[in-house]
């Protein structure tokens, strides 16, 4: 995909694609759609693992995004797909396993440069190791556990909407 294709395509990347990664996808569509870039901008989300195929979120995580007016009801979880490292402007792991992953599946440079960890655009952690960086599975824990999954999201969500417009911005 050439960088001046339109829309700029983003996806997010966990495990089994019905905890973090559809919350991230979920959540970047809507401060995408409020900052005026929901028509050039599409983001979707996938797993590393087909574990979780054709499941639907997680309901602690849909609880957390129906809370806060954003539908999650039509996900359905899916594999990564190797052809979407040439389709995807951004590619954001949401922990460090699914970064490591990525950068060993990606064919080439140019696709490993589009590859980072979603907390890399959390100003308060953005400096530090990527080792920093992960989102710790929710999966395993109580609803507490979801909410702070959608914490660490959100802190990212407006670096990630600024680095798109300035990537947008060269694009014209």
């Amino acid at each position: 995909m050439s960088p001046s294709s339109n829309p700029y395509r983003i996806i997010a990347v966990c495990t089994g694609n019905i905890c973090r990664s559809p919350m991230a996808e979920r959540m970047l569509a809507d401060a995408f759609a409020a900052a005026g870039l929901g028509d050039v901008v599409v983001v979707d989300s996938a797993g590393t693992t087909a574990y979780e195929a054709g499941r639907p979120v997680d309901p602690r995580a849909a609880r957390i995004l129906t809370a806060r007016s954003i539908d999650s009801s039509g996900h359905r979880a899916r594999k990564w797909q190797p052809e979407w490292f040439a389709e995807r402007h951004l590619i954001l792991a949401l922990d460090v396993d699914h970064y490591g992953w990525l950068l060993e599946e990606a064919p080439d440079e140019e696709s490993r440069a589009r590859i980072r960890m979603l907390r890399s655009f959390d100003p308060v952690v953005a400096d530090g190791d990527n080792l920093d960086h992960g989102i710790d599975d929710p999966w395993y824990g109580g609803q507490s556990d979801f909410e702070e999954t959608w914490r660490l999201i959100e802190a990212s969500v407006p670096g990630i909407v600024e680095h798109v417009r300035a990537q947008l911005r060269l694009q014209k």
